[in-house]
């Protein structure tokens, strides 16, 4: 059994990848320059989940109107870990909330088939004030999952949620130092 709050990703010595939904322009023009261009909104936060199945419930897997795109986003490891960092949770006092640089919230973690799971997965939000490094300097470069997460999602509504599983990306316990672990944990 997964503990109740723990990040999970797939990651590698030096990076991890977290999910965005997007409409097709901002896709299109992100995939094209190999990171984050307008029309894609550098005034406004923007959440990355590195837990594939629960982004795929909140863009109803790319159906969802402006969420039609699936991307990969893989950042150093060192600003995913620079990020929460600087993070404070959505429910904290409302004032630290509005001048933090990072939120972070949990939600109930997700199967194949949209059910809440009774563990948790990190939502974190980039701020207008780090949006422009976490674009320009931690991203190592984006990959569009749509069509891997359309032949998943026929397979879930044809009742295979098993061979979709198997189209998902593996995802593990990512080992945040132990500093950072014992924040979280307060968060």
């Amino acid at each position: 059994m997964a503990p109740q709050f723990q990040v999970r990703a797939d990651y590698d010595a030096r990076t991890i990848v977290v999910y965005q939904a997007y409409a097709p322009a901002i896709a299109d023009a992100a995939l094209r320059a190999g990171r984050f261009v307008a029309p894609f909104s550098f005034g406004r936060m923007t959440w990355i989940k590195p837990s594939f199945p629960w982004l795929m419930h909140r863009s109803n897997w790319a159906r969802k109107a402006g969420q039609e795109r699936v991307l990969a986003v893989r950042m150093t490891r060192d600003g995913w870990e620079e990020a929460l960092s600087r993070a404070v949770l959505t429910t904290a006092d409302p004032d630290a909330v509005a001048r933090a640089d990072v939120h972070v919230q949990w939600d109930p973690e997700r199967s194949p088939r949209g059910a809440a799971l009774n563990h948790y997965s990190i939502q974190v939000g980039i701020g207008r004030g780090l949006i422009r490094t976490f674009t320009d300097e931690w991203i190592t470069g984006i990959t569009d999952l749509t069509p891997q997460v359309r032949k998943a999602a026929d397979l879930v509504r044809a009742g295979q949620a098993a061979k979709a599983q198997r189209l998902l990306p593996p995802e593990r316990p990512y080992p945040l130092p132990p500093a950072l672990e014992a924040r979280l944990g307060r968060l």
